[in-house]
């Protein structure tokens, strides 16, 4: 099976930053997407960004368009979310996930999940 961990989270100010990281180990490791989700206490999970390797296409939720930067290494299997003037309202937990199938964003399959890492924006 696939294994993805993620790093990167912490606590940071309004207006601050952080850069989260996703690996993928396996040196047979392939998939057609790699995301992220993110999900807060008494809400939904939610899409917030994915890649698509096929073109390299970017795809992100409009509330963190212009904020939030998704960037990856199809060689090293890792996907990167720098988040740059960081609200409150982004305080979740943030999850890397993986397509083995076609995806659209958010929408379809996504196979595999790593545990998630802790953003905490403070006021």
């Amino acid at each position: 099976q696939v294994q993805l961990v993620e790093s990167g989270g912490g606590l940071v100010q309004a207006g601050g930053s952080l850069r989260l990281s996703c690996a993928a180990s396996g040196r047979t490791f392939s998939s057609y997407a790699m995301g992220w989700f993110r999900q807060a206490p008494g809400k939904e999970r939610e899409f917030v960004a994915a890649i698509s390797w096929s073109g390299g296409n970017t795809y992100y939720e409009d509330s963190v368009k212009g904020r939030f930067t998704l960037s990856g290494d199809n060689i090293k299997n890792t996907v990167y979310l720098r988040m740059n003037s960081l609200k409150p309202e982004d305080t979740a937990v943030y999850y890397c996930a993986a397509a083995m199938r076609r995806v659209v964003a958010g929408r379809g399959r996504y196979d595999y999940w790593g545990q998630g890492t802790q953003v905490t924006v403070s006021s």
